[in-house]
């Protein structure tokens, strides 16, 4: 405890001049009161707060001091808010005394506390005042208590911070929470500390003061686990705060929307066994994590008779998943930018390692579908030298089909350039012929312009196209006048009938 040694102790004037620190948390502009010098101190005290802690039960009993990891901590010092409150008899383990007063005012100037985040004292007599403290770390209450007078913390390690917000939060100091808030988010962040942030009991989480630390949280897990093909054990043990986390991300690399179903369906079979528990984890977190409007029609009909969904859930969110498919491009946009602000976006598309498609298709008089395929020039720029992307699969007489676009050298002219490719995706034996033409949109017009015309007998694994569609050299192709690219985006389709 630092002494303050002055020739008058009482001459607060001098203490203004030559020891008040000004200084807010980490070197603010904001001028903060710093009344640390009469923290404890007998000088500057008129009354007495007495703190009487009750005993742990054996069961119960922990020290801060053993927990060695954020895993100790979690483990040992979770708890929520509510048991906080509940009010129970008292046993006095041991009493401390503190004199502790805020100076109303200094050389005439009254402080007033701008955030309301004074700790409520039971008026009482001027020499006599008691606080019960239920299941709290007696050293994170003196911090909090100190940090009131000081606004600053000698502590820095993540168990003991965390214990201080707690007991911030307990006693609604919400500065000491943004301050142990700032503090955790320095702090080199680790899946174990992420999750643990975001397991802080509802009523922490939501307050405004610890927004920033779970935000920071969440994005640092969407981060890490952004290709979820690659962490795919990891991701399937992930708590559900975890999942939360990843699968709310528009970031997210999965091969499509269809994927994210068939994992978080996995997901929430191997954490929740019981049926009525995972409808019930479904309808209220894990449904709005799911993107429907991107989802292929043929999985859509598969939520519709799959018993993990509620029976009045299912058909709503495909019904809206169809209504959004059956907009204009323009409505579609619109209602995706409507939600850009929202914490869990239904309409907004990921950046799918399959692109979206949109197929129209056709029975009479002949089986045919005609299927459209966008590709932004961000998308098309990576693809150089020698890049590839796919298209999610569609299908076609019961085959499934699907493009794919590269950057090819052209064989001929020795320039790279735009190649566009059909491939069936039945392996094996299995042998299916197809009339097929490409077009793209071009300028000045901006119609689709027929490319190529042909037909192909397609055998398992086989695919067909050109390994120069437009017929010009890839810089020309993407130029800043090119005539392929219509607002930042290439515009391709392809229709294929089945032959006779």
């Amino acid at each position: 405890m630092r002494v303050l040694k002055v020739p008058d102790l009482f001459d607060l004037s001098t203490i203004m001049v030559s020891d008040f620190s000004p200084g807010g948390a980490f070197g603010s502009d904001t001028t903060e009161p710093d009344f640390g010098f009469a923290f404890n101190d007998s000088n500057f005290s008129d009354r007495v707060l007495r703190i009487e802690i009750m005993p742990d039960s054996p069961e119960t009993k922990s020290d801060g001091d053993c927990c060695s990891s954020i895993a100790d901590w979690a483990r040992n010092r979770k708890r929520r808010r509510e048991d906080f409150k509940k009010e129970i008899d008292v046993v006095q383990r041991q009493e401390q005394v503190l004199n502790c007063n805020v100076p109303d005012t200094v050389d005439g100037l009254t402080y007033e506390n701008r955030d309301d985040d004074a700790v409520a004292m039971i008026e009482g007599s001027p020499s006599d005042v008691g606080l019960n403290c239920n299941q709290i770390e007696e050293a994170a209450l003196l911090d909090l208590l100190n940090f009131m007078y000081s606004n600053t913390l000698s502590t820095t390690t993540p168990t003991a911070l965390l214990d201080v917000l707690m007991v911030a939060d307990k006693f609604e100091v919400a500065s000491c929470m943004r301050y142990c808030s700032r503090l955790l988010r320095n702090l080199p962040m680790t899946c174990e500390s992420a999750l643990l942030y975001l397991d802080l009991p509802s009523t922490v989480l939501m307050a405004d003061a610890v927004q920033p630390l779970a935000d920071a949280a969440k994005q640092f897990l969407a981060a890490k686990y952004k290709d979820v093909t690659k962490f795919q054990d990891e991701v399937l043990n992930l708590p559900l705060a975890g999942i939360e986390a990843v699968f709310s991300s528009d970031d997210l690399q999965v091969a499509s929307e269809d994927a994210v179903y068939d994992f978080l369906l996995k997901w929430a079979r191997t954490h929740y066994p019981k049926l009525e528990e995972r409808r019930r984890v479904f309808a209220t977190r894990l449904g709005r994590l799911i993107r429907f409007p991107h989802m292929t029609c043929r999985k859509l009909k598969k939520v519709l008779t799959c018993n993990d969904f509620d029976a009045e859930i299912a058909p709503k969110v495909v019904l809206e998943a169809l209504f959004f498919k059956a907009e204009t491009p323009h409505k579609q946009r619109a209602l995706a930018s409507e939600e850009a602000n929202a914490p869990y976006r239904h309409f907004l598309e990921r950046a799918y390692k399959y692109r979206p498609v949109k197929v129209v298709e056709f029975e009479k008089p002949r089986q045919q579908c005609v299927v459209y395929l966008d590709l932004k020039r961000e998308e098309c720029a990576h693809l150089f030298p020698g890049g590839k992307v796919y298209s999610q699969a569609f299908h076609l007489g019961g085959q499934g089909f699907f493009f794919s676009a590269h950057c090819h050298m052209d064989q001929q002219s020795s320039f790279h350039c735009f190649g566009l490719f059909l491939g069936m995706q039945e392996k094996g034996p299995v042998t299916f012929a197809v009339d097929y033409e490409f077009a793209a949109r071009s300028k000045p017009t901006e119609d689709y312009i027929s490319k190529y015309k042909g037909n192909y007998t397609f055998t398992g694994g086989k695919a067909v196209g050109y390994r120069n569609l437009f017929g010009i050299p890839w810089t020309t192709f993407m130029a800043d006048d090119s005539n392929y690219f219509i607002n930042g985006v290439l515009h391709l389709r392809a229709e294929l009938t089945v032959r006779q």
